[in-house]
């Protein structure tokens, strides 16, 4: 039995709907404003880079790879003058707890649990920075929270690779956003939350005019090449977990996790765009 990267990419897909619901819920949000950081998206930055303690703007800017340096500077440091590391990192679990439980009651997710933890026994550290520092952080006590801390670790250990796989390519910060966005229909959604202003949003844009990677019609056939090939890289590095699972025991994950996920989807959580790729 062999797992593909392609089947990685669904097995990591199928928890990810899980575990992306503590950048969107309500309930995670309302969490975040009890500390009162005016700055735009400074619970998101605090939450992620909770793992990391109280680190410095640069520390987020390098590992987030895609946000506007001004926009990190803004939230980071003032996040951790509002509160500890720790409290951010409890408020958005308190709030993805609401958020799940609401949706899906108490299931019985033992079996899953299991599993899950077991890929995530799979992964290792080196290279991957925000991964290494979720690694060293106690599991949750909740059950429907452990499968969510397992796709958190799983999507932070691809994401780390994913960086690597876009410095390969040379998509820069804006390059990599515009075209992520043409590639996926998230355009509006990714240039309006990461803070580049249109003055270097449209100077990325005219970067990859010049490289034959967009057109106006959006991406050209060598630009939808490169984002296949980051992909693919992307989901070479991301396979070492779902490997030391094995390929019987991942199907089964994704058999247990696939109702889960499905009433997620249904429930208006996430974005539309999001809900639309299923």
């Amino acid at each position: 039995m062999t797992v593909t990267p392609a089947l990685a990419r669904r097995a990591w897909g199928t928890l990810e709907t899980l575990h992306v619901t503590g950048f969107f819920a309500p309930e995670v949000n309302a969490a975040y404003d009890r500390f009162g950081v005016p700055a735009t998206r400074a619970g998101y930055f605090a939450a992620r880079a909770s793992a990391f303690g109280p680190c410095r703007p640069e520390l987020v800017e390098a590992t987030y790879y895609v946000f506007a340096p001004r926009l990190v500077h803004a939230a980071v440091p003032a996040v951790w003058d509002a509160a500890a590391p720790e409290e951010w990192a409890t408020a958005r679990r308190e709030g993805v707890a609401a958020r799940l439980h609401e949706v899906l009651g108490e299931p019985d997710v033992a079996e899953a649990v299991d599993l899950a933890r077991e890929a995530c026994a799979g992964l290792t550290r080196a290279g991957r920075p925000i991964y290494a520092a979720w690694s060293a952080v106690e599991w949750p006590e909740d059950p429907l929270l452990q499968l969510w801390h397992a796709g958190l670790l799983l999507r932070e250990h691809r994401g780390d690779g994913h960086v690597a796989a876009l410095q390969t390519s040379g998509l820069d910060p804006v390059e990599a956003l515009v075209t992520g966005g043409l590639a996926s229909g998230s355009v509006e959604f990714v240039r309006t939350t990461r803070g580049w202003t249109d003055d270097e949003w449209d100077a990325g844009v005219q970067r990859l005019r010049r490289r034959g990677l967009v057109d106006d019609d959006g991406l050209t056939q060598a630009g939808r090449d490169l984002r296949d090939d980051v992909e693919t890289v992307t989901d070479l590095l991301a396979t070492e977990g779902w490997v030391h699972l094995g390929e019987q025991r991942l199907h089964r994950l994704v058999e247990l996790v696939t109702p889960l996920r499905e009433r997620v989807l249904d429930s208006g959580t996430l974005p539309e765009w999001i809900r639309s790729r299923g």
